[in-house]
């Protein structure tokens, strides 16, 4: 019995002893960037220069693409944005936009289809950027957001789960947030001064209105873990936002600075610790419902879970010691 009492304690201390020991070597991971983000025009084979979060905006809007092994998904969804954004364009000449597609170390044909959009709307409209090797989604995010030229930034799966039209409804709730907190109702054209993306704010979509069908449809296991799931969010980042993981979310040039700067978490719970890093930046965050469904081919699966737990266990201990600090120099 004392045998088995000693074992057990020191299997417990040896579990503690890991997380410190992985969440102090992550306490960098913010500042390290791997791979140079570089452009390519694949018609010219010049590199185009690369912009950065800290710079001021060039376009109204940025959406952010991140893909591994997407060959076959990617075509289909960039298709549907790219009429979406042209459409809109043309009825709204102030309606600049890019694509910024993040190649997350695929090994498939994801490289070349993208690059096949590129020169078809040119390296203005698309641009690519290549990991080299898979990081994992959340990284690849954090690399286009720091990246992107727009005032709004929004990031949206490869699948075309959500319809890139609900960016209107993220868009309009950005809006009237940014002036109420800039405290002025009037339209941002009649004040010289508010610029939408100087303001700190989040907007994230959400597919919480469909949890009810979706209870009854999956599969009780994953009904079950992902009941399990929200229940550790909330320890971990507190109430507020009922559907964290959702892929469609847009940020002020202002709040993807502040956050995308400071983001540790490489893979899927990086979502999490934006709803941390709001909080703690005080950024002002919504939760609006999407039109969603559900894409053959999702990335997540059942080996999923324990890494997912394991990231929000080392982003609550990083956090909560100290250990991780957040910087609020951008």
């Amino acid at each position: 019995m004392c045998l088995f009492v000693f074992f057990t304690v020191i299997m417990v201390l040896g579990f503690f002893f890991g997380i410190f020991t992985e969440a102090y070597k992550r306490r960098n991971n913010h500042q390290h960037i791997e791979v140079p983000a570089i452009f390519e025009d694949p018609t010219s084979l010049k590199q185009v220069s690369c912009p950065h979060i800290v710079d001021p905006a060039t376009k109204y809007i940025s959406l952010i693409i991140p893909a591994f092994n997407e060959e076959h998904r990617l075509p289909g969804a960039l298709e549907e944005t790219m009429n979406y954004l042209q459409q809109r364009a043309l009825k709204d000449p102030s309606f600049t936009y890019e694509l910024v597609i993040i190649d997350d170390g695929s090994a498939d044909e994801t490289k070349r289809v993208a690059f096949e959009f590129v020169r078809k709307y040119t390296v203005d409209k698309i641009r690519v950027i290549l990991l080299g090797r898979n990081h994992g989604k959340g990284e690849a995010i954090r690399k286009g957001m720091l990246h992107s030229r727009g005032e709004l930034l929004l990031m949206l799966d490869a699948d075309g789960a959500t319809k890139v039209t609900d960016l209107e409804k993220l868009e309009n709730q950005i809006q009237a947030v940014a002036k109420r907190e800039y405290h002025h109702e009037d339209s941002r054209d009649s004040d010289p001064r508010f610029r939408i993306s100087d303001i700190p704010v989040a907007v994230f979509g959400s597919r919480a209105h469909l949890e009810e069908k979706t209870l009854a449809t999956r599969k009780w296991y994953r009904n079950f873990l992902m009941k399990g799931f929200h229940l550790v969010v909330l320890l971990a980042a507190g109430p507020g936002i009922r559907d964290t993981q959702c892929g469609f979310k847009m940020f002020t040039r202002a709040a993807a600075r502040k956050l995308f700067s400071n983001v540790r978490l490489k893979r899927w719970c990086f979502d999490v610790e934006l709803v941390f890093l709001c909080k703690w930046f005080r950024i002002p965050i919504s939760e609006i419902s999407v039109n969603w469904s559900e894409i053959p081919g999702s990335k997540v699966n059942l080996l999923s879970i324990p890494n997912m737990l394991w990231e929000l266990v080392l982003m609550s201990v990083g956090y909560r010691t100290g250990m991780w600090r957040i910087s609020n120099s951008t």
